[in-house]
C-alpha cells in the first residue's frame, strides 16, 4: 500500500498548513495528533494510526475505474474528519493517552483540545470543497458533499449514544447496533460509497460498495470491542481491563447483563460507584461463562460474510478489489 499511502500523507500535509506564523502552533496540534511531531512541533515518526478508511475511499475508486488519484482529497478529508473525532473522544471518554502518548488535550488543555478537533473538522470540511475545483461537476459535488455530511453527523449521533450508554444498564443488542451503525460504520461506509461516487454512476455498483464498508464498519467495531476486554496491553497500548473499569456498554457486556442467569450479578458490580481489580476480575469470568466472547467474534463473522458477499456482487475481479478484501480481512481479524 506504499504508493497509495505516500500520496495520502503529501495530501494532508498539503491541507494542514498554518496560513500564518501566528497559527504555526495551532496547526502544530493538528500535526502532533497526526503522528508527525512531538510536543515540540519538531518532526518525528509516530504511530499516525492505520489510515484504513481513506485506504477504502482510493480502493473503492481505483476498482471501479482504475484511477484512484482523482479520490485523494477526499480520502484526505474523511482521514481529518476521523481524526476530528478521535481527538474529541479523548475529551470524551477522558482518555490521556492516544496512540501510546499522551493526547491533544492532556499536552494543551481540555479549551485547546476542543478547539484543534473543531478545526480539523473544518479542514476536513474545506478539502472537500475543493472537489468542484478538480473538475466535479455542481451534481457530483452536491452529492458527495451530503455523503460526508450525513456519515460526520451520524458518527456524532453514535457518539452520543454511546455516552448515554454508560449510565444504563438496560442497553439492548438492537441500541448497540443503531449506535455502531452511527459512530464506525457511518464513515467507513462514506469512504467506500465515495470512492464509487468519484468512478461511476451505476446505482448498482455504488450500492455494493456502500454495503461493503457498511458491514465492515460493523465486524471492525465488534473485535474492537473483543480486544478491549481480551486485547493483549502489549500490542493493543491499553490495560484489558479499561473498558470493563469504565462501564463500557460494548457487546460482550451487553450480552452478559442480559443474561437470563448471570445478568443480575453483572448489573451488581456495574452498580458500584467504582470498579476494583477483583470486581474486573469476577466481570471476565462472568463473560466468558456466558460465552460473551464467542458470539460477538459470531457476530463480526457474519458481518465480515456479508460485506465479502456485497463486494462480489459487483462482479468485478481486478488488484484494487484483491485489495479490498484483503484489508476487510485485516480490519475484522486484527490483534490491535
Amino acid at each position: 500500500m506504499d504508493e497509495y499511502l505516500t500520496a495520502l500523507e503529501n495530501e494532508l500535509r498539503a491541507l494542514v498548513t498554518s496560513p500564518k506564523p501566528a497559527f504555526a502552533a495551532y496547526y502544530g496540534m493538528f500535526k502532533y495528533h497526526l503522528g508527525w511531531t512531538d510536543a515540540h512541533f519538531m518532526p518525528i515518526k509516530n504511530d499516525a494510526g492505520k489510515r484504513l478508511r481513506p485506504l477504502l475511499c482510493l480502493l473503492s475508486c481505483e476498482a471501479l475505474c482504475g484511477e484512484w488519484r482523482r479520490a485523494l482529497t477526499v480520502a484526505a478529508a474523511i482521514e481529518l474528519a476521523h481524526n476530528f473525532s478521535l481527538i474529541h473522544d479523548d475529551i470524551e471518554d477522558d482518555s490521556d493517552e492516544r496512540r501510546g502518548r499522551p493526547a491533544v488535550w492532556k499536552v494543551w488543555g481540555l479549551a485547546q483540545g476542543l478547539n484543534a478537533g473543531d478545526g480539523m473538522f473544518v479542514l476536513a470540511r474545506l478539502a472537500l470543497d475543493r472537489l468542484c475545483e478538480a473538475g466535479l461537476n455542481n451534481k457530483q459535488c452536491a452529492a458527495i458533499s451530503a455523503v460526508f455530511d450525513e456519515a460526520t453527523l451520524a458518527l456524532c449521533h453514535g457518539q452520543f449514544l454511546d455516552l448515554g450508554f454508560e449510565a444504563r444498564l438496560d442497553v439492548t443488542t438492537d441500541e448497540y447496533l443503531q449506535m455502531i451503525h452511527g459512530k464506525t460504520a457511518a464513515l467507513i461506509s462514506a469512504a467506500t460509497r465515495i470512492g464509487a461516487l468519484l468512478a461511476t454512476d451505476d446505482p448498482r455498483l455504488i450500492d455494493a460498495f456502500t454495503r461493503f464498508g457498511e458491514n465492515v464498519g460493523l465486524a471492525f467495531q465488534m473485535v474492537d470491542d473483543i480486544l478491549g476486554i481480551w486485547g493483549d496491553p502489549a500490542i493493543t497500548g491499553k490495560s484489558a481491563a479499561t473498558d470493563i473499569l469504565a462501564k463500557k456498554k460494548a457487546l460482550p457486556a451487553i450480552i452478559g447483563l442480559n443474561d437470563p442467569h448471570a445478568g443480575a450479578t453483572l448489573r451488581e458490580i456495574y452498580r458500584q460507584p467504582e470498579l476494583s481489580p477483583a470486581d474486573v476480575a469476577r466481570v471476565l469470568e462472568i463473560l466468558e461463562a456466558v460465552g460473551a466472547r464467542e458470539q460477538t467474534q459470531q457476530r463480526a463473522d457474519e458481518f465480515r460474510a456479508a460485506a465479502l458477499s456485497a463486494l462480489s456482487a459487483a462482479g468485478i475481479q481486478n488488484r484494487a478489489m484483491d485489495h479490498l478484501r484483503e484489508i476487510a480481512e485485516a480490519m475484522t481479524r486484527r490483534s490491535k
